[in-house]
């Protein structure tokens, strides 16, 4: 998928999201939750997505940004019988 495509897509699906937006204080209860379980579970999938992003980071890197080679792993070896 190109660049242009892929942001065709996404105005798209932006448009899609302010236009159900705009209707909802008139929509029934049942759709309005629905559309809030639909945004909440968005939202946690984001924030997990962070959180897993960062801890990989800090575990990989020290907070200068230089890697931290005291956590490299050793590749232990089967000893000969």
């Amino acid at each position: 998928m190109s660049s242009e495509g892929f942001l065709k897509e996404m105005q798209t699906i932006g448009e899609k999201f302010l236009l159900k937006l705009q209707k909802l204080p008139k929509a029934d209860p049942v759709e309005i939750v629905s559309f809030c379980v639909v945004l909440l579970f968005i939202v946690t999938v984001l924030v997990l997505m962070i959180i897993a992003c960062s801890c990989c980071c800090y575990s990989c890197c020290s907070c200068d940004g230089r890697p931290d080679h005291r956590r490299r792993k050793i590749q232990v070896r089967p000893t000969a019988h």
